[in-house]
Order: structure tokens, then sequence, then C-alpha cells
């Protein structure tokens, strides 16, 4: 979903589990979180509070999620 809306937005992880699992979203919210922070580890996403690169230690709160295009971190 992140690809597809572009390298300058970013999405909802709310987006993510209402499109994958229907009325049953909210139960899935930490499973749509869990594979968010997994694609940080891996560099492929990069997680933003109020517009701005967080650290997974730091999070607390609600996210973003943008692609990473950044060849510097891959």
């Amino acid at each position: 979903m992140a690809t597809v809306r572009g390298a300058d937005k970013t999405i909802c992880p709310s987006e993510v589990a209402r499109a994958m699992f229907g009325e049953n979203w909210r139960s899935e919210m930490q499973t749509v979180r869990d594979a968010a922070f997994d694609l940080s580890a891996k560099k492929q996403v990069i997680i933003l509070q109020k517009g701005k690169k967080v650290g997974l230690a730091n999070l607390k709160g609600p996210i973003r999620i943008q692609i990473n295009t950044s060849t510097e971190n891959n």
C-alpha cells in the first residue's frame, strides 16, 4: 500500500488492517504494526511520528509508514 501511495506519502497501519481484515481490523492492528516494525528493521520502510523518523525504542502512540527510498540505508 505504501508503494502504491508513493515515496513522498505515508500510510496509517489502520488502512492496512482495514484492507486486509475487514470488520475485524481493530483486533489485527498489532499484527500490522509488528509487520511494519519488521520492515523497518530491514530498512524497507520508515516509521514516522508527527512527520519525523522515530526509532522503535522511542515509539509511543500513533505511527505512519513510509517506503524507504534512501539507497544509503539499504
